[in-house]
Parts: C-alpha cells; sequence; structure tokens
C-alpha cells in the first residue's frame, strides 16, 4: 500500500540528499539542475561553480580545468556554466521520486533530512481516534481484550484507560513491515495480518491496527469522543 493512502503517515520515505548544478546554457531558457557524472562527484563546490561544462538528460560534466574522456564527452551534446551548487532533499513515494526542497550546503541538507526523519526506536507516537472508526462488533472485541490478558502472537496488547470509555492499544514490534517483522519476529506483514485473522479479530479492526503500525504508530487511543481520522472508514452505531 502507498504511503499517500495511509492516513496515519506523518513522515516521507527514503530521505536522501542529492548534490546538483543548476546549469545555465541559454538566456531564454530556465536553469537546469543535474547530478555530476561519478567520475566528478569528488570535485569540491570551489571546482564545480562558476565553471563550464558539457551535459545530457543524466549527467553533467566540468570541463574547465578538467579531463573528460571522449566517450563521456559524446555523451553531452549541450554545453553551460555551472552557476552554483544545491544541495536537493529528496524523498520517495510510491517508489518514485519526490523533491522535497534544496539548501546550500551540504550540511543543511543533512540537518533537514535528521529533522524530517523518524528512526524507528528513537520516538513514540500516539494517536487519539474516533472508535467511529471501528464497528460495535470490534470495538466488543478490543474491550473483551482489554479485560483479560491479550493472547500471545497479537503484536499488541489492549487496555483500558481509567475513568475513561476509551480502550488504548499498545503496538508492538513496529513498524509492521515485512523488513522489520522478519528481524524480530521471523515473519511478514501479510503473515501476522493472516494470523490476526485466523485468531477472530475483526477485519475493520485489523486494518486500522495494520495501518499504524506501518506508519510506527506505538500508541493508539479508541474514544467516542475523539476526532475522526480523514481517510479511515466510518462505521455507524448499531
Amino acid at each position: 500500500m502507498s504511503h499517500s493512502n495511509n492516513p496515519f503517515v506523518r513522515g516521507y520515505d527514503g530521505l536522501s540528499v542529492e548534490r546538483l548544478l543548476a546549469i545555465s546554457y541559454d538566456d531564454d531558457c530556465p536553469l537546469s539542475y543535474l547530478p555530476l557524472h561519478t567520475s566528478q562527484s569528488h570535485l569540491p563546490d570551489s571546482q564545480v561553480e562558476r565553471h563550464a561544462g558539457v551535459f545530457c538528460d543524466d549527467f553533467a560534466l566540468i570541463t574547465e580545468g578538467q579531463n573528460v574522456p571522449p566517450e563521456l564527452d559524446a555523451q553531452c551534446p549541450s554545453h553551460g556554466i555551472a552557476r552554483n551548487l544545491v544541495y536537493a532533499v529528496m524523498a520517495e513515494e510510491a517508489g518514485k521520486p519526490l523533491h522535497v526542497g534544496d539548501t546550500c550546503s551540504e550540511e543543511a541538507a543533512r540537518e533537514v533530512v535528521r529533522r524530517l526523519s523518524f528512526e524507528t526506536g528513537f520516538y513514540s507516537r500516539c494517536w487519539e481516534i474516533s472508535s467511529a472508526h471501528l464497528t460495535p462488533e470490534a470495538g466488543r472485541f478490543l474491550a473483551e481484550l482489554a479485560d483479560i490478558a491479550t493472547p500471545s502472537g497479537f503484536l499488541f496488547v489492549a487496555f483500558r484507560i481509567p475513568y475513561s470509555p476509551a480502550i488504548g492499544v499498545k503496538l508492538i514490534a513496529t513498524p509492521w513491515t515485512d523488513a522489520n517483522l522478519l528481524l524480530v519476529e521471523c515473519i511478514t506483514a501479510e503473515q501476522l495480518r493472516q494470523e490476526h485473522r485466523a485468531k477472530g479479530v475483526p477485519e475493520c479492526l485489523v486494518e486500522v491496527l495494520h495501518l499504524a503500525a506501518l506508519a510506527d504508530v506505538r500508541m493508539l487511543v479508541f474514544d467516542a469522543d475523539a476526532p475522526v481520522l480523514d481517510g479511515l472508514t466510518l462505521y455507524d452505531d448499531e
């Protein structure tokens, strides 16, 4: 499932920093932003900015003060000047690159990535959402689990909140991705989903818990007075 379809997701996937040249090549054309060819990626900014070069659709090469192999030069039909360098913060959305923004230095870009990253094990995330996202049957199932010791293998624990009708759920071993679950539980996300169904967990509860756990939510509270979460199915009371 794409993270764009998961209302619990609030971060970016696959954050990275890409060093790009802003190349001018025609007074009437906007700047082109391209990475240096890997053979020149070691060049410091001072040997790149305001230097002449050649480029194609995929990369650029600095020719001023550099020796460019003929076979690479032949791949670059366009000529221009690297006006400056930008450090682009990139992410992924449904497997496709997503441009988040630009900074003027690698250090600044790395700091943006650090601030936007949510690394498993270093934060906790709690959501309070309306119990209308569960059917009455699922609500009763969750309440019954909260009143007993939740059976092993669920990877979640239900609990009551004192002086409140709300029911809380502690999610374990998140995020429920194949990579993480195979590492800690030796199962895939789909196998865990099937185990939940086999144990009688109502389908709407399975769906909400797996969406939340995929987004690395650690605590989930269902409360009739809490707001609804856009993107989640609503169920009418009986």
